[in-house]
């Protein structure tokens, strides 16, 4: 059974960072691009980042580029997403996704999520 399942969000100041991570299982990690998504209340999600299989290529969404980092360490089957410089826009629920970018993130294997809330 393909299982992910997101941690590390929470609230923060605008300014402040954050560090979410992604624990896989189920499937061959070291294989599979992986995609973070976020969705605000009363949106449909929006793709944030995504990582090759090996992590040497990364993309970014243009509101997030130069703020947050997308990794990932095969060895446990682990997907991270750095959030630094947050705003009160960023605000919302983080879900990582199997699979690369997509123009339509309508990814069938994905998390619960992790909220993160940028707030003073």
């Amino acid at each position: 059974e393909v299982q992910l399942v997101e941690s590390g969000g929470g609230v923060v100041q605008p300014g402040g960072s954050l560090r979410l991570s992604c624990a896989t299982s189920g499937f061959t990690f070291s294989t599979y691009p992986m995609t973070w998504l976020r969705q605000a209340p009363g949106e449909e999600p929006a793709w944030v980042s995504s990582i090759d299989s090996a992590g040497g290529n990364t993309i970014y969404a243009d509101s997030v580029k130069g703020r947050f980092t997308i990794s990932r360490d095969n060895a446990k089957n682990t997907l991270y997403l750095e959030l630094n410089g947050l705003k009160t826009e960023d605000t919302a629920m983080y879900i990582c996704a199997r699979g690369p970018y997509m123009r339509r993130p309508d990814y069938y294997y994905r998390g619960q999520g992790t909220q993160v809330t940028v707030s003073s």
